[in-house]
């Protein structure tokens, strides 16, 4: 088995959970009901990057909600699937029609459903306060909680791999 630098090098494409994963997972609901969400700006600011570099985020969510489409769009995130039940189903259909294999992806997510995302991509990243059993399934545990930078730590770990780093730093100082 190849070992996990070069297995993070090969990643083209990471799909993301939202709530648990973009979010702290808390659900906010304001007095007339609207959902409110809290997103971490260092995840954003990495997300950025990742995009900047070519590489692409697909956000695949089994919940709805006007907040993640806000932050996506600010963010410049065109591939969003929401009120999803079988995030591996929308997966594999983006995998052939971008005409990439699957070792070329990774994936963030916290709980059960996003398991079948784990079986299908060559590397899982679990955010630290994820479900136990999705943490014992992950190739990667990140140090980070949810909604505090844990998309941020991944897309660090695979812009490392990829020897990028010095021109993400060249990138954002100019």
């Amino acid at each position: 088995m190849e070992n996990l630098k070069a297995l993070l090098a090969k990643i083209k494409v990471l799909f993301l959970d939202v709530d648990g994963t973009l979010t702290d997972g808390k659900l906010y609901y304001s007095n007339s009901g609207e959902e409110i969400k809290s997103f971490h700006t260092q995840d954003g600011l990495g997300i950025v990057a990742w995009q900047k570099l070519g590489g692409i985020i697909v956000i695949i969510s089994g919940r709805k909600g006007e907040a993640t489409l806000h932050r996506c769009k600010e963010l410049g995130i065109s591939e969003i699937y929401l009120g999803v039940s079988n995030k591996a189903e929308v997966a594999k259909d983006f995998i052939a029609k971008l005409k990439i294999r699957s070792d070329e992806c990774a994936c963030i997510g916290d709980d059960l459903n996003d398991l079948s995302l784990f079986e299908l991509c060559a590397i899982s990243f679990a955010p630290a306060n994820a479900d136990a059993f999705v943490l014992d399934q992950a190739s990667i545990r990140l140090a980070k909680n949810g909604g505090e930078g844990c998309v941020r730590e991944a897309i660090n770990m695979i812009l490392d791999s990829k020897n990028l780093k010095g021109k993400i730093l060249e990138y954002f100082k100019k």
